[in-house]
This record gives C-alpha cells, sequence and structure tokens, in this order.
C-alpha cells in the first residue's frame, strides 16, 4: 500500500475485523506499512472521528461513525424498507435465521436479517460483510445465475475459501464449486451442509428478475442438528417464492435500479483443468 488513500481504507478494514482494537505496531505489520506513517493516518482518523484510543498509547478501534454513514445509506436506498417484511415473513416460516445479501459490483455483502429462533441454538452473524462466493449459500446462489465463464472468472478474482478458514465441508477447488454451482441451478436454489461454518447449514436463492443480472440474494441458515437437509428441502418453494416477491418488488429501491454490469466482466477467464 503507497497511496495515502489506499493506505487509509486499508486501516479502516483492518479495524472493522478486530473489534477490541488493535496495537499501533500491529496495524503496521500486518498491512506492512511504516510505523510513522500509520501513526499519522491514525492521528488523522481520530481527530475526523473515524478511530479512537481506548486509552493513552492504546489500542486503536473505530468508532459507531462508519455504522452511522452505513445505516444512514442503507436507510436512503430503500432496500430494508422492501425486504424487511418479506425476511420476516421467511424467518416466521423457517424458525431461523434469514439474511438479505445484495450484489454491489463483485462484492456480495449482507445488508438486513431476521432471526426466527426464539430458543435453543441461534446463528447471528454481523451483517456488513461480504460473503465468501465460493462457500457460502449466498455465494454459490450468485454463482448460479452466471455463465460458467464468468462464475469461474469471479470465484478466481476473490479465491476458493479454505477449509482451515471456512466450513469442513468447503469446496476445495474450482471443479468442486462448480459442481455445486450446477446442482444449484438444477435445483433452484443453493443447499450448503457445514461449507461455510462448522456446524452451520444453509440454503439461499437468487434476487433476480428475468433476463436480468442478480440483484442479491435471500438466505436461510441454521444448526445442522436441526437444520436437516430434509428441513431444508422442505423450504425450498418458499424460499424461491420470496426471493421472486422481492424481485417484483425491487423496482421501489433506487440501489436495485441502478445500471448493472456483468460481475465478473473484465475479469481473466479461468478454466477447470
Amino acid at each position: 500500500m503507497n497511496g495515502v488513500l489506499e493506505r487509509t481504507l486499508g486501516i479502516l478494514e483492518l479495524l472493522s475485523q478486530h473489534g477490541g482494537g488493535l496495537e499501533l505496531a500491529a496495524i503496521a505489520d500486518q498491512l506492512d506499512i511504516p510505523r510513522s506513517a500509520v501513526h499519522r493516518l491514525l492521528a488523522d482518523l481520530v481527530r475526523c472521528g473515524y478511530v479512537r484510543q481506548t486509552r493513552d498509547h492504546g489500542d486503536y478501534l473505530l468508532t459507531t461513525k462508519l455504522v452511522s454513514m452505513g445505516l444512514s445509506f442503507l436507510s436512503h436506498t430503500g432496500i430494508v424498507d422492501i425486504a424487511q417484511p418479506l425476511l420476516d415473513r421467511l424467518a416466521e416460516i423457517s424458525g431461523e435465521l434469514v439474511r438479505l445479501a445484495v450484489v454491489d459490483g463483485n462484492r456480495l455483502t449482507w445488508v438486513a436479517r431476521a432471526q426466527g429462533a426464539r430458543q435453543g441454538l441461534r446463528y447471528d452473524p454481523d451483517m456488513g460483510s461480504d460473503a465468501r462466493i465460493s462457500c457460502s449459500s449466498s455465494g454459490l446462489a450468485w454463482l448460479s445465475t452466471m455463465e460458467d465463464d464468468a462464475a469461474l472468472a469471479l470465484v478466481a478474482q476473490q479465491g476458493v475459501g479454505p477449509v482451515e478458514e471456512f466450513g469442513p465441508n468447503a469446496p476445495k477447488t474450482l471443479q468442486e464449486v462448480m459442481l455445486q454451482v450446477q446442482a444449484t441451478r438444477e435445483r433452484g436454489y443453493s443447499l450448503t451442509l457445514e461449507t461455510y461454518t462448522p456446524g452451520l447449514n444453509a440454503m439461499a436463492a437468487p434476487v433476480r428478475l428475468v433476463g436480468q443480472p442478480a440483484l442479491g440474494t435471500i438466505s436461510i441458515a441454521g444448526p445442522s442438528a436441526r437444520f436437516t437437509p430434509e428441513r431444508m428441502q422442505a423450504l425450498g418453494a418458499d424460499l424461491v417464492s420470496l426471493a421472486a416477491q422481492l424481485a417484483a418488488a425491487s423496482g421501489a429501491s433506487p440501489f436495485f435500479n441502478q445500471p448493472r454490469a456483468n460481475a465478473a466482466a473484465g475479469l481473466k477467464k479461468i478454466y477447470a483443468a
């Protein structure tokens, strides 16, 4: 990282992954930036209200200013207003966590959720993170809407999620990813068993108008002990129906009405051997 803007964004992205904060030295080492430069950038971020220090010479962590900006943006796009009633309905039907992810360029980001579980095990991840498309149900649902070459190029750009960082059944190669993509196309929704998180099963359907690129995905996730393949298949029709309803209502959101290019446009084509 050489440019001031690139380094500043790198610091913000790194701190977003560490809720307890990081020391200056750790930030400099992980981003490979001189400590003197990191100190100057952190001072500017503190002055502008995006970062604070836990104590004198202590760890640096994000403030809620970025969160506030993100929530403000979402409130003005109309995404959550349109999607939340549908997410709530699907959460009530399934009794599990339901999430909406939206496509933004080459990224698939979770932006809204509804929790259906009222007791027992609950899976409740933080919003705002990007899905690893090679091993998440949301990512596979998105890839299923693309031609094979485009899907392969996008996975190759992001990389295949390693098993040690994700679930024990995460695909290890491009070929394995594409087998799951093909199964998703045939089924109409993805179905993953401990590919993204150990002990978690999930399913997702693309939110897509006919003949148009996908706008996003709707997913259902729950502990594998109760969210079994049989239970997931029984919910398939409801999931696909709610995704279609959201696609039909998407015209009311300025975000969804933006012109959308092919997510893999300009990426080098990668062919599975």
